[in-house]
């Protein structure tokens, strides 16, 4: 079996951009893999795997590892960032062939699966709906605080364990929004400072989805990079009767996580934005979280299942970071299957209407809980001509 062709194509999803890689070979079998990038990124990804179609063409995708190391010596110079996320990509699609090749779901590459069905947490909950409700259809708005008491009662009655929310913004009668400073915003916000009306707001926010969702329902905040060492710990402390399951905070530097680890009454989740085993380590050996969070996209699923590994060495959890295409959700699964030491599955509830037309089997999603298609590869097929109708 040789490789043919190597082609990315992207989809307007409505406020962001889907972006997938397809890999054909003279056999007919065709691997696919989500390669969504963000915040200017994706470009760059889409050269980087255009950069080095040459050396995927006429290789044979079965000898995954040997495809890898190949590239990997070549870019050396340039091993990571949009290049790691393109050979993520690669990796993903050939193991999609290969398990297509034998007649196998990907797991079955992994060791075989660990569990039959994967836990979920509702992402971006009231995030999505303040930030792009223009592309959503057939939900409520989320335009006040008995707003949130709503969503949250309807995540627990569709049976979801948890749910994660952002920073959101109620002030006054002004429209809330979503606080986004650590990626954008005026130019006050460059200081990413938490002043002492943000952190109250942000705890009203917590407070009311906590009494929505009852004691027993996970609650997660996602802080990303919005605030440095000082805000992450005044917030930390404010949030402690809270329960939080973990709060998620982005950094830099391990020992700057681990001060906010030692001092946060909560769990702390890190590391999505990060790539290979030697990113991960150094936290790791820090013990500078509680919940390492994985991009199986970004990392690729052999990769990942490294990282999630010697996780589990330190006795850390993981939880997958997932907020692409419903590919990349399938993918994600197939990661969630084989690990040993998962926690749950991000998962978007709200998204453009027809983004389940976009794969041929849908995974079923029932009492919060995904339950994989048993085809081989990932179990689905793109539908390029839906994804191809909404080029941007």
């Amino acid at each position: 079996m040789k490789i043919t062709g190597v082609e990315t194509f992207l989809c307007r999803a409505g406020w962001r951009d889907w972006a997938f890689l397809k890999i054909e070979t003279n056999e007919g079998i065709v691997g696919y893999a989500d390669c969504t990038d963000s915040h200017g990124s994706l470009p760059g990804v889409l050269a980087a795997i255009d950069g080095i179609r040459h050396l995927l063409v006429g290789r044979d995708p079965r000898a995954i590892e040997r495809v890898l190391v190949d590239i990997c010596r070549i870019t050396r110079q340039s091993a990571k960032g949009v290049v790691k996320k393109a050979l993520a990509a690669v990796e993903n699609a050939l193991l999609d062939i290969k398990a297509r090749a034998l007649g196998i779901p990907v797991y079955e590459l992994l060791g075989g699966p660990v569990r039959d069905k994967v836990q979920l947490y509702w992402s971006h909950c009231g995030s999505t709906r303040i930030r792009s409700l223009q592309y959503l259809d057939g939900v409520s708005p989320v335009e006040s605080l008995s707003d949130i008491s709503a969503l949250g009662q309807e995540a627990v009655e569709k049976g979801f364990s948890g749910i994660k929310t952002n920073p959101i913004i109620f002030e006054g009668d002004n429209k809330p929004y979503v606080l986004m400073q650590g990626f954008k915003g005026p130019g006050d916000s460059i200081d990413r400072k938490l002043t002492n009306a943000t952190l109250r707001q942000i705890e009203t926010l917590v407070g009311t989805f906590r009494e929505a969702i009852g004691p027993d329902t996970n609650l997660i905040l996602d802080t990303n990079m919005h605030f440095r060492s000082d805000g992450n710990l005044r917030l930390a402390s404010a949030l402690g009767p809270y329960n939080l399951t973990w709060m998620e905070v982005d950094s830099e530097h391990p020992d700057t996580l681990k001060h906010l680890r030692d001092k946060a009454p909560m769990p702390i989740g890190s590391c999505e934005k990060y790539q290979g085993i030697d990113e991960y380590i150094p936290f790791f050996q820090s013990l500078a979280m509680d919940v390492a969070i994985i991009d199986v996209r970004w990392n690729g699923i052999l990769q990942s299942k490294k990282i999630a590994d010697i996780a589990q060495l330190f006795e850390i959890n993981v939880a997958p970071h997932n907020h692409g295409s419903p590919l990349a959700t399938l993918i994600t699964a197939h990661f969630c299957y084989v690990v040993t030491n998962l926690l749950f599955m991000e998962y978007d509830v709200d998204d453009v209407p027809w983004r389940n037309e976009t794969i041929s089997v849908l995974p079923e999603i029932k009492d919060g809980h995904l339950y994989l298609p048993d085809g081989p590869g990932w179990g689905a097929e793109l539908n390029e001509e839906l994804i191809r109708a909404h080029v941007p």
